[in-house]
């Protein structure tokens, strides 16, 4: 019996017994259909994450003041101390100093009511610097971003995120060259920035804020000090990100007049940040794939249990086959071919129900799902290797029948 005769019999043995078959493929089809989504919630995650950091900046570097502590000695947590300056921002941005910065953006925000007509808005109120916009990787949907003498100068501009303009403004009018009050004051709406879609800590969104020149927000908060409550770094490219941490690191040390240990500042980089996320993404992606492998050894033993039902059910044609000149070679053959045309079938079935969900779920669960493709071929190739590796018991069992044996059998 040559290779085409023989998965033409497997073939026929299947369709014979269609339900048995199927239910026979369905632990299977079930257990590479939850390994494809499950990678690909997996994957799905870790793209949407690095996705929202990217929208942060570009190799960016977030600088943090230290903690404070109050008059009875309670600390606050990082960032509520004031620790960080106007001076730090400009001394991070000397390429002298800091040959591995592109370039420094210092941000002092607060929360503040911007009133448009007879609509208000409670939103976070951003003072920086012109080079904003590129550390930071934003774009404008329309209008421009403030100039250095309007920093200078402290000019009542304001440049309002699309969420902060989609509640303010509800008419067809475009919001820039519109008027607004923050405050005692009256600014102008110069641009509006396009949607990021990313967020920073906690619930705070990216795309809700305005964004005013620094001198402008300290005059409008009533500050007199230089203090900034953040400073963002863009590094000169990824190869020199970790040089660039080490610089601003080594420079704020020096400046502030203090060890590692009382440093009064802290850095992070996007780098940990996507470590941090994709380690707990990662960790729950092996957990539910563990449970998918449950299902798919649960169906590889119901391979081999409907192969040994069909090896007691044929006894008779294998002693037959045997009769008239069937080695057990091509008894094993014929066995192992039927077996892995199961395994073969279910992953083809589950892999397409697994694209069927990659195609609907993200619309359910709000997650994105991404298909790879090296996960497919693992799952398929999975798959028939259950086929195989199940079905050799069987169709060993079968090749070492003997044909007087078998014949003799009711």
């Amino acid at each position: 019996m040559n290779w085409l005769e023989t998965f033409r019999t497997a073939g026929d043995a299947i369709r014979s017994h269609r339900l048995r078959s199927l239910l026979t493929m369905l632990g299977i089809v079930i257990g590479i259909s939850s390994v494809i989504l499950t990678v690909g919630l997996g994957q799905g995650a870790q793209d949407e994450v690095k996705k929202q950091i990217s929208a942060l900046g570009s190799n960016l570097l977030i600088v943090s003041p230290g903690s404070s502590t109050d008059s009875s000695g309670v600390r606050g947590g990082f960032g509520t101390s004031t620790t960080l300056t106007l001076a730090d921002a400009e001394a991070i941005g000397d390429p002298d100093v800091v040959p591995d910065v592109a370039q420094v953006a210092p941000v002092s925000s607060g929360n503040g009511s911007v009133v448009a007509g007879e609509t208000n808005w409670t939103t976070t109120l951003t003072g920086t610097t012109t080079s904003w916009l590129d550390v930071r990787s934003r774009t404008l949907a329309e209008g421009r971003f403030f100039t250095s003498a309007e920093v200078t100068s402290a000019a009542k501009v304001v440049v309002l995120a699309s969420e902060t303009a989609a509640e303010l403004f509800t008419t067809p009018v475009s919001p820039v060259g519109q008027t607004v009050s923050i405050g005692d004051a009256e600014f102008t709406v110069i641009g509006i920035l396009a949607e990021s879609g990313a967020s920073t800590s906690g619930s705070s969104s990216e795309d809700d804020q305005a964004v005013m020149p620094i001198n402008t927000e300290k005059q409008l908060t009533g500050s007199t000090d230089t203090a900034v409550s953040t400073i963002y770094v863009e590094a000169g490219s990824d190869q020199t990100l970790s040089a660039a941490y080490q610089e601003i690191n080594a420079l704020l040390l020096n400046a502030h007049g203090v060890t590692s240990d009382e440093a009064d500042f802290s850095i992070s980089s996007q780098e940990s940040l996507v470590e941090t996320a994709n380690s707990t993404n990662e960790t729950m992606t092996v957990l539910l794939a563990g449970v998918a492998a449950i299902s798919l050894l649960v169906g590889g033993i119901g391979v081999m249990n409907i192969m040994l039902v069909s090896v007691t059910e044929r006894i008779r044609e294998i002693g037959l086959r045997k009769a008239i000149g069937a080695t057990p070679a091509v008894i094993r053959r014929q066995f192992l071919v039927e077996a892995s045309l199961l395994g073969l079938a279910g992953g083809a079935i589950g892999v397409l129900i697994g694209f069927a969900g990659a195609l609907v779920l993200p619309s359910l669960i709000d997650q994105p799902v991404s298909i790879s493709l090296l996960a497919t071929c693992a799952a398929l190739g999975t798959a028939l290797a259950l086929g195989v590796g199940f079905g050799v018991y069987p169709a060993s069992r079968a090749a070492r029948l003997t044909p007087i044996d078998a014949l003799r059998s009711e």
